[in-house]
């Protein structure tokens, strides 16, 4: 068994978090994810003033716990190298020499392609063309390049752009030797990473049944536990708050994918294979992954300027709110047409007697999005709807960048491993791929479930059949399906939040969102799979109604994943969504109403009778 720490989800995750996974208990393997595609923006910005080019936390947490995990044997592999993993490296060396230890230190180079000759760069989702040059442009490399580091005797592995999963497949490959076709082995693993790799989501937080969680507020980060044939255990160090169940890895395992086939550089892990044990208190066994062999292209993120935004937010309050939006945009286009903007987003947020109006501009005329905008909005404060006041002062406009995810032949990218600051030799012939396709929807063999058709990379249209509807989407009490049967003088289905016996969790890929839901027993699957449609999420979901939106069963998890593609733009940097990462996705569906079956329903609801005729 290899014990496997996390101890950062993002950059920006809780400091202590790596003396707490070193010191709370015996693990092998200490690993941290600070990269995300919207972070690759933010250290080409911080390059670009002269700061590192790549996530300084990491070293704070390392100043902490380095001398210990010498001591005890404890690796450590990180992806925080970022754009620089070289100076990642050497930092690292600086803090060990500092410090007064003697360590090895590791880095991978490759996924860098800026500069290289791309093509097109035809956008994964859209077959545009790419039409300004990179900021940057990263393949997602995988696991044996961190493999073969730790082979080569390194203490501290530091990558830049590779899969999440990749810092838990790297250590099980260097562990138990998996060869390129241990494909069921690899796809464990890599299951394994993507649910601890978001620190805490896995253990209680930002999940949606959050009253079960004890002590949220000292959340302990997840191990996993791997095993040679890939399965594992997701728990936690004892003493420490938050919950491992069946539900919160269920959750992470809903987050941020696409189909069931989740794509990788090792592996194609087949989500639709997953089965979920709870073991004990805060222990849940992930066993039976299936793995196919990985596409023969990669995956490549690139960042590049988009132009400039500005936005305002006034608020609205009591009587009339639409019309108080309606006279407030009114105003402002008559002192800067909204005709004059590349892009003009706006957004009007209900909260009970309040809303936001929230107004974006796009251009790329910095002034013109600038002040010329922001002051137009103050301009009206005197001669607008009554009860108004805004949240944001006249501004400049800021740089946003575009996120352009393309693919690249395998073959064309090499990894390169450093110890030390030399070069190590890899096995002949060794291809080192980048996290091809990681979470998006890709060619290959579709699957039952598959709801709704497509356009596939390479063009061509697929069909999918319509699966028919689940027998118990045909039960009384359901709109549409019949009259309905009493039982005990109360209507059998119950008008109530989805969320009364359904999760979700939801995030964004580039500029399309998933939102994946789960229920807790059989029979609430088939009731969901035949409620929760393609069309009924645009009806409950109204912004998703002219999107393609696909949606795929896990039955084996009783999930829904939808992907609603187009829903954040051009990517998180660019999106004009007050919610720009789709994280309330799912919550928002979840307060939805819809008829429940009341035998489905864990605690019973009873519906108000209806009031007495006047």
């Amino acid at each position: 068994m290899l014990r496997i720490a996390n101890c950062s989800g993002f950059y920006g995750d809780r400091l202590s978090a790596a003396r707490e996974m070193v010191e709370g208990g015996p693990i092998d393997v200490l690993t941290g994810d600070w990269l995300a595609e919207l972070t690759m923006l933010i250290l080409a910005g911080n390059r670009s003033k002269g700061r590192p080019g790549y996530a300084p936390t990491f070293l704070t947490q390392l100043e902490h716990v380095l001398g210990t995990c010498l001591d005890r044997g404890i690796k450590v592999v990180s992806n925080a190298g970022g754009l620089d993993p070289a100076g990642c490296a050497a930092a690292v060396s600086e803090l060990a020499g500092r410090l007064g230890l003697s360590v090895k230190v590791a880095h991978v180079t490759g996924d860098d392609l800026t500069g290289h000759e791309l093509g097109d760069a035809p956008n994964l989702d859209t077959g545009e063309k790419l039409p300004s040059a990179p900021l940057t442009a990263n393949a997602y490399l995988g696991g044996r390049p961190i493999a073969d580091a730790l082979s080569a005797g390194a203490d501290v592995v530091v990558t830049g752009r590779v899969t999440d999963a990749a810092l838990v497949t790297g250590p099980g490959i260097w562990q138990y030797g998996w060869r390129p076709g241990d494909h069921d082995a690899l796809a464990g693993s890599v299951v394994a990473g993507h649910v601890i790799e978001c620190g805490c989501q896995a253990t209680g937080g930002n999940y949606a049944f959050f009253g079960e969680v004890p002590d949220l507020a000292h959340c302990g980060f997840p191990i996993a536990e791997l095993h040679a044939d890939g399965s594992s255990v997701i728990t936690k160090h004892p003493g420490t708050g938050g919950l491992v169940s069946v539900g919160t890895v269920t959750a992470q395992l809903l987050y941020e994918i696409g189909s069931p086939r989740y794509l990788g550089p090792d592996a194609i892990a087949r989500f639709d294979t997953i089965r979920l044990e709870q073991q004990g208190p805060d222990r849940v066994r992930i066993s039976g992954t299936r793995g196919e062999a990985p596409p023969d292209t990669l995956k490549v993120a690139i960042n590049y300027l988009g132009g400039y935004r500005n936005t305002m937010t006034m608020v609205l309050t009591g009587l009339d709110i639409e019309a108080k939006a309606r006279l407030a945009q009114d105003a402002i286009w008559a002192r800067v047409p909204r005709e004059s903007f590349e892009q003009v987003h706006v957004e009007l947020t209900p909260m009970a007697d309040t809303a936001l109006l929230r107004i974006t501009v796009m251009d790329a005329d910095s002034r013109k999005a600038g002040r010329a905008f922001s002051s137009a909005v103050v301009e009206t404060g005197l001669a607008n709807y009554p009860g108004f006041y805004g949240l944001t002062p006249p501004g400049q406009a800021s740089p946003y960048g575009v996120y352009w995810p393309t693919l690249i032949p395998a073959r064309a990218v090499q990894a390169r491993v450093w110890l030390d600051g030399r070069q190590l030799d890899g096995p002949p012939d060794r291809q080192w791929p980048g996290d091809s396709l990681d979470r998006q929807r890709l060619d290959g063999p579709q699957l039952d479930g598959q709801r709704s058709g497509g356009r596939q990379p390479d063009g061509g249209e697929r069909s999918v059949p319509q699966a028919a509807p689940a027998a118990s989407a045909l039960s009384p009490g359901i709109p549409g399906q019949g009259e309905p049967a009493i039982e005990d003088g109360y209507l059998p289905a119950v008008r109530t939040p989805l969320g009364t016996i359904m999760g979700a969790r939801s995030g964004d890929k580039g500029g399309n969102a998933n939102l994946g839901v789960w229920v807790r027993t059989t029979g609430q699957f088939d009731w969901l799979t035949g409620y929760l449609t393609v069309e009924r999420l645009a009806e409950l979901l109204p912004f998703t109604a002219k999107l393609r939106v696909e949606r795929f069963e896990l039955p084996n998890l009783l999930a829904l994943n939808f992907v609603v593609h187009g829903l954040l733009g051009r990517g998180v940097a660019a999106s004009p969504r007050l919610d720009a990462q789709a994280k309330a996705l799912g919550e928002e569906l979840r307060a939805k109403l819809a008829e429940i079956p009341r035998s489905l329903l864990q605690t019973p609801v009873r519906p108000t009778p209806p009031a007495p005729p006047a």
